[in-house]
């Protein structure tokens, strides 16, 4: 019997932000209490993103509130960088593909497999102002179609 992903959090700015080209999979090395918060709901991938320092991808600047304020540690960081594990190969290829011009690592959802946690993060160009309002346009362009035909 197969289980199903269930989808923790999500950024959605950064998919209204950025075109995601191509997406990975990786999992994340966490403390015992920062499971428990993710698992909880106690996790925001706003504002953070994925870097790559000595062949290894980290996880910068999401927050992970403590699951229980009094049992963590005095020194417990919520911002703090956390590594994704991910094969070298992988690693060599986003390595390549970070370095061109106007692309980024952008974290998309967090969510768990088989009771593991895995963060969904991908390839992304930054879209320009002009193609978010083009967006906005059809998409209430769509709205009012489906309005007249219901009204009819």
């Amino acid at each position: 019997m197969q289980q199903k992903a269930k989808k923790l959090a999500e950024n959605r700015k950064a998919l209204y932000d950025y075109e995601i080209l191509e997406t990975y999979e990786a999992g994340l090395k966490l403390f015992g209490h920062e499971v428990k918060a993710i698992k909880a709901g106690h996790i925001s991938l706003k504002g953070s993103y994925v870097v790559i320092k000595d062949q290894e991808a980290f996880l910068i600047n999401s927050l992970i509130s403590p699951y229980q304020e009094k049992n963590t540690p005095d020194d417990y960081d919520k911002y703090r960088s956390r590594k994704l594990l991910l094969r070298k190969k992988e690693i060599q290829s986003l390595i390549g593909k970070s370095k061109q011009k106007g692309l980024t690592l952008i974290p998309i959802k967090i969510y768990t497999k088989k009771n593991l946690i895995k963060l969904e993060f991908g390839i992304g160009k930054g879209k320009r102002e002009i193609d978010k309002r083009q967006k906005i346009k059809k998409r209430e362009f769509e709205i009012e179609k489906q309005r007249e035909f219901r009204g009819r």
